[in-house]
């Protein structure tokens, strides 16, 4: 699912959709609520199951090594549009592929919805200062909250990792939250961001120790020695690894990562790592360290 880990699915998902051929048909926007009962196939609604996966067997059923999974049919932010999330694989590996599905139903847009206005990044900065909990560094009041949400299991999160910890050291100034988002396709990330969680309880310090060392052994751990290695990383940075087991398999533990993993979806993370400047949502991998640290400079201006 990580944007940076594989493109192909997605690259398949697009060059397809553009190809597809629909007729025109004119429909009016819906007003109803995202959560308002509507009618199946009036504009404004939902799709079924059974048409997305109809949807996605024209598309993609000439080829046996594709196959899908529906992870999520909502409302985007505009209400009478509809998000679409769907696991797809091949023999490359596993993407998260999103599109959206215009009203009435008659085209499906790759892309990316993004906020527009004056202040676009207002309803997820306010949500963000709300709801994000996870283990933080730096003054509670500073100028600029950077929220990001990543998965120990993913080889670009551990690469992004010294970006972000150069960025801290060079920006004193700022509220930095790390949040949990383990993917689906990760067979041992949920348990690493449970561990993680409940190292955090014990001790904010070793936790930031805890995701180092996981990172670094990050090739080295398994489905099966999962359990093993991430004790053994909670011990090492400080905490009682033993206590941090027994508490990742807690149902307190889960709800907590539940809780992070509903966040990241309420503000339209879909990949990791994802990274949030004060509600301004991007991606990290990739982008040039000097444009990241501008962009964080610029938001801590009206403080200066």
């Amino acid at each position: 699912m990580h944007r940076y880990c594989s493109y192909l699915v997605l690259t398949i998902l697009i060059v397809s959709l553009a190809a597809a051929q629909h007729k025109p048909a004119p429909s009016k926007p819906h007003p109803a609520a995202a959560n308002a009962p509507v009618k199946a196939d009036a504009p404004g609604t939902l799709p079924s199951e059974d048409t997305v996966n109809a949807f996605m067997k024209s598309m993609f059923g000439h080829d046996p090594s594709v196959t899908w999974k529906i992870d999520s049919i909502r409302p985007s932010h505009d209400p009478t549009i509809a998000e679409v999330s769907v696991l797809m694989s091949n023999a490359q590996g596993q993407q998260m592929a999103t599109f959206f599905v215009t009203p009435g139903q008659h085209y499906a847009v790759t892309g990316e919805m993004i906020p527009f206005g004056a202040d676009p990044f207002a309803p997820a900065r306010a949500e963000l200062e709300k709801a994000a909990r996870g283990p933080a560094r730096g003054p509670a009041n500073a100028p600029v909250l950077l929220v990001e949400f990543s998965d120990l299991q993913c080889p670009h999160c551990k690469d992004a990792q010294p970006t972000i910890d150069r960025l801290l050291s060079e920006e004193p100034n700022v509220r930095f939250v790390f949040q949990n988002f383990p993917l689906p396709m990760h067979n041992w990330a949920y348990k690493a961001a449970a561990f993680a969680d409940c190292v955090a309880q014990q001790n904010n310090d070793a936790f930031w120790k805890f995701i180092k060392a996981v990172y670094d052994d990050q090739q080295n751990i398994t489905e099966s020695n999962a359990e093993e290695k991430l004790t053994a990383a909670a011990t090492a940075a400080g905490a009682n690894g033993q206590t941090a087991s027994t508490c990742a398999a807690s149902a307190n533990a889960r709800a907590r990562v539940e809780q992070s993993l509903q966040l990241g979806k309420v503000v339209d993370v879909n990949s990791t790592p994802t990274l949030f400047i004060n509600g301004r949502k991007m991606g990290i991998g990739g982008v040039p360290y000097e444009l990241l640290k501008s962009m964080v400079d610029y938001q801590a201006k009206p403080a200066k």
